[in-house]
């Protein structure tokens, strides 16, 4: 399933570096802005403690994690959306993804130029999220011209798009995201149709920098926090905004250590692993659960969209399982470790087969019959 994230922000505030750390895969990283101008994709496993049980349980020659695409879009700045920088072609690679990671930089630095020359958080979100209103706004404008022609005719489908852009551009107007219009069931396929950038889910990543003045650390002579700390966190619970903390220039250091290694130095920082954080949260945003198979020959956690009957569920094996599906035997991955063999699972009943119309849960293990 080929869903993916695109990592965007402003120049010099960590995108590059956060892809290298996820993907391991090197693209041109500068202290300049447009240090990166065609975007990089890479897929990333999703970190899943339970591939791993079931692959010891099954003594697994191989073992292949649930996996999530990322893509590097270069910096955005102020008037992308009517041209500025590269801001066509950063727009355009931005609508081609299906959820936002916005890294905003939430540390000080004298030696990393900051393209405002200066470290304000809710700023740096309000340009980025002000050019993807105004290209969103253009988009909107022009549909609506187009769709009233149709609606005075009366055409109950022009009538359903035209109300839905109305409120739609009235958001954008008041400076909200397309995502934050309540929208009809009969107005899905429209709002989906149009393709808005702040019509996708948004991730916000704060990126700090081990051993740097960051803004969550940062106390007055009275204890409380920096103003602008303050005000990240209230915009974050005042709009539903979800978010993760990652020091992205310590994850790309470590990228090329063992997971043991990794750990010691995360332990000596005083850091969490913000990468981990980052990629289940992505997953979790783009609304998709992991079901695993497991044999002697493979252990492999597969990619489906929540609520997915099982036929679905097959599909992502292979596209003719869905069609020629039967029936499926299931069961929960802990409830298989506990029986310690699939012939004492179906023994204890624990062991369900499942037809057409079984909605596949996380974490499910499956064997499908065909």
């Amino acid at each position: 399933m080929a869903l993916s994230i695109g990592i965007v922000g402003l120049p010099n505030v960590g995108k590059s570096t956060l892809f290298n750390a996820l993907t391991k895969k090197g693209v041109l990283i500068a202290n300049y802005p447009f240090a990166t101008i065609d975007p990089s994709v890479g897929v990333v496993a999703v970190p899943d403690d339970r591939l791993y049980k079931l692959a010891e349980f099954s003594k697994t020659q191989k073992t292949v994690p649930a996996a999530v695409e990322f893509v590097d879009i270069a910096g955005l700045v102020k008037g992308a959306s009517a041209g500025e920088g590269l801001g066509n072609q950063f727009l355009t690679n931005i609508r081609e993804t299906d959820a936002i990671a916005e890294v905003v930089r939430i540390f000080e630095d004298t030696d990393i130029i900051h393209v405002d020359n200066k470290v304000d958080p809710m700023s740096d979100i309000g340009v980025i999220n002000l050019e993807l209103i105004m290209a969103d706004l253009q988009t909107v404008t022009k549909r609506a011209s187009n769709v009233a022609r149709e609606a005075k005719s009366g055409k109950k489908e022009a009538l359903i798009e035209a109300g839905l852009l109305a409120k739609v551009q009235a958001a954008l107007e008041a400076g909200k995201l397309a995502n934050t219009v309540p929208v009809e069931q009969a107005e899905e396929p429209y709002f989906k149709g149009v393709h808005l950038l702040t019509g996708k889910k948004i991730l916000y990543v704060l990126n700090k920098k081990s051993g740097g003045v960051n803004l969550d650390e940062i106390k007055d002579a009275n204890g409380s926090p920096d103003p602008r700390w303050t005000k990240l966190m209230d915009f974050m619970k005042e709009t539903g905004s979800n978010y993760v903390v990652v020091d992205a220039g310590t994850e790309n250091e470590l990228r090329d250590m063992t997971d043991t290694e990794k750990q010691e130095m995360r332990e000596g920082l005083g850091a969490r692993n913000g990468i981990d954080d980052l990629i289940r949260a992505g997953y979790d945003m783009l609304g998709l659960i992991t079901y695993f198979t497991t044999g002697e020959k493979e252990t492999r956690g597969w990619t489906v969209k929540k609520d997915s009957t099982a036929p679905i569920a097959a599909g992502a094996i292979h596209t003719d399982f869905t069609t020629k599906f039967i029936r499926a035997e299931v069961i929960e991955w802990d409830k298989l470790l506990e029986s310690g063999s699939f012939a004492t699972a179906r023994e204890k009943g624990l062991l369900r087969v499942e037809g057409k119309e079984y909605i596949v849960k996380d974490g499910d293990v499956m064997e499908f019959k065909i």
